[in-house]
């Protein structure tokens, strides 16, 4: 709804804001914070889910113990093949293999319920972030959304929560069960050959060291990524959404291309993120293998010199692969958990976002509105650099109709977005009904409002429902008598569904005079004693609009109407004309009196009418 204010001069859905976000800088929103407090803010969301935590934790072990206590046995099996022909004990050796066999089905068993309980707990974690994002985002102030791109905002709530959870869900069991694995594997491999082990004394600390170097490089380069699938997502949408104004202007070429840069961006972020991602696998398998390779070689040492038996040394060998294992899916864990992280951060970057003020500890309810509208001294300006409106004061009686009008740019929907505090003025107070805006809730004051904005949002739903939106318990009755006060009624009776026709998301399905009227039949079905019309009739034809207005001033009774309109004839019948001019109010009557001042009211009504 926000971005509809855009043609008023402030900063909502036009271009002007749009190198806020298509230049990478990891530094403008202050996502960067040490994982060790990313991690204790994702703990929130898995901690709750401790007993699955636990649960998967315990199979998985369970498993690792199964599957880790085989090459100890196969040990035994070579040992009791013996060296020559003959000296095989075939039954020991068939009673082992079996006892092999039925421990490595217990752990394919456990491994299965392991999988099975983190995609469980994983959805629920992904549900739990997601639903707290979104809540978020309905508690952000209208400026939020207007300095970001609606496609930047989608990736946070699906590709970021996505990687953390997929990262997150599997690796903290990962990393429990590695460690055990480690822990395991070193017993044994301690209890067969002791001296073998110090072989790893180089290893490991080798492998630590060069994680942690990369680890320092890796983390920006995923960050970036996210970053740039954020922008990706962003101009993705933006360009879906306009493609009639794309084949219309003939720019299919210029979207493609720009398309093509941002695709490229983002793939070159991504590979570049990959890439050294990946060289923490394989540099942490270099590492394992030369271990390996160390192992084998003392190995056949001992058993040349006699001081060690070929099972053991077979046992040693496997153990050191196991042991091996767990640090070289460190390093993949590593570089899961530094993609975790730039998502995380986002998340939360976006969970930290300051929300709309709360309303004042003694704030109270606006009530049996009568719609007397004041600004006394009004100075706004959406940076704090540049006012937009000088030094405004006006008053709008009860039941009165008051046009605002004036040039592009001349703050004329930056007034609408002041009196329904989607921005807070720098100076001067707003009252309604004598009553300071920011002296009641906003809830009770917006609710005091009937808004009909330019740019018209439907949602994929029955007429019936888009009509019925605003209110609840409405009737058949009084859907369709709004219908006929907003000229729509014929257009839907001869609908094969009539009020029951499913209306696309956007309402693509119908054309835009249509998805106005249904828009102005929804307002008018509302209580509210004061209602604002950005240039609310803009897309209907002439004939339509004439019975829109007659219907709309009956229906408007008692009821204080802003209207802000580019065609000064349809706002001739209007009680109160304010002519809007850099910010300040430089004319005000009705048109009769503003036509006889001969002022800037009369300069632009002429010039409407000057070429006919």
């Amino acid at each position: 709804m926000a971005r509809g204010f855009g043609p008023g001069g402030g900063p909502m859905g036009g271009a002007g804001n749009m190198s806020n976000v298509n230049n990478y800088d990891p530094n403008r929103r202050k996502t960067k914070q040490p994982m060790s407090k990313t991690l204790r803010r994702l703990w929130k969301y898995i901690g709750v889910h401790g007993h699955m935590i636990v649960l998967a934790i315990v199979l998985q072990v369970l498993a690792q113990a199964c599957s880790m206590i085989c090459p100890k046995i196969t040990g035994k099996i070579i040992d009791a093949a013996g060296i020559g022909p003959g000296q095989a004990d075939f039954v020991r050796i068939g009673v082992l293999a079996a006892i092999v066999a039925c421990f490595y089905l217990a752990s394919c068993v456990l491994t299965y319920f392991v999988r099975k309980t983190v995609a469980v707990m994983s959805r629920r974690i992904s549900y739990q972030m997601r639903r707290d994002v979104f809540n978020k985002l309905q508690s952000l102030p209208v400026r939020y959304f207007d300095e970001r791109q609606t496609g930047d905002i989608l990736s946070v709530v699906s590709y970021d929560i996505d990687t953390v959870n997929t990262s997150l869900t599997t690796d903290a069991v990962q990393i429990f069960t590695s460690l055990f694995t480690l822990i395991f594997a070193l017993a044994m491999m301690i209890s067969i050959l002791p001296k073998l082990v110090l072989v790893f004394a180089v290893t490991v600390p080798l492998s630590i060291l060069y994680t942690t170097y990369l680890t320092k490089y890796v983390k920006p380069l995923y960050r970036k990524r996210s970053w740039k699938l954020g922008e990706l997502n962003g101009y993705a949408e933006e360009m879906v959404g306009g493609q009639k104004i794309t084949r219309a202007y003939g720019r299919e070429e210029q979207v493609i291309a720009g398309f093509g840069k941002k695709n490229q961006e983002a793939v070159a972020a991504s590979t570049k993120a990959d890439v050294a991602g990946s060289f923490m696998g394989s540099g942490m398998n270099f590492i394992n293998n030369l271990s390996l390779s160390m192992v084998s070689v003392f190995g056949a040492m001992m058993y040349l010199s006699g001081a060690a038996g070929l099972g053991n040394i077979s046992s040693f060998i496997q153990y050191s692969r196991r042991f091996a294992g767990p640090i070289r899916e460190f390093g993949n864990i590593l570089g899961e958990l530094q993609s975790a992280m730039a998502a995380a951060e986002r998340v939360f970057a976006l969970l930290d976002e300051e929300p709309e003020k709360l309303d004042a500890p003694d704030a109270y309810k606006l009530e049996n509105v009568e719609g007397e509208v004041t600004l006394d001294h009004v100075k706004f300006g959406y940076v704090p650099d540049k006012t937009i409106i000088q030094d405004l004061s006006l008053r709008a009686k009860p039941g009165s109709l008051v046009a605002i009008v004036g040039p592009t740019g001349a703050g004329k929907t930056t007034i609408i977005n002041l009196l329904m505090r989607f921005y807070d003025v720098d100076s001067g107070t707003i009252r309604v009904d004598g009553h300071d805006i920011y002296d009641v809730t906003r809830a009770s004051l917006r609710n005091s409002y009937t808004m009909v904005l330019q740019d018209t949002w439907l949602f994929h739903g029955t007429i019936f429902e888009n009509i019925a939106y605003g209110k609840e318990n409405v009737t058949e009755e009084e859907v369709v008598a709004a219908a006929k006060a907003a000229g729509i009624h014929g257009y839907i009776r001869r609908l094969p569904e009539g009020y029951n026709t499913i209306i696309s998301a956007g309402g693509t399905n119908i054309s835009k005079g249509q998805k106005q009227q249904l828009t102005i039949a929804r307002a008018m079905l509302m209580d509210s004693h004061m209602l604002i019309l950005d240039e609310a009739t803009s897309n209907v034809d002439t004939r339509t609009e004439q019975k829109i207005q007659k219907a709309m001033r009956e229906l408007m009774k008692d009821r204080t109407c802003f209207v802000i309109a580019h065609r000064l004839s349809t706002i001739r019948h209007a009680d109160d004309i304010l002519v809007v001019r850099d910010g300040n109010v430089v004319e005000q009557g009705n048109h009769e009196v503003l036509m006889a001042k001969n002022g800037f009211y009369a300069q632009l009504y002429h010039s409407q009418f000057e070429s006919y």
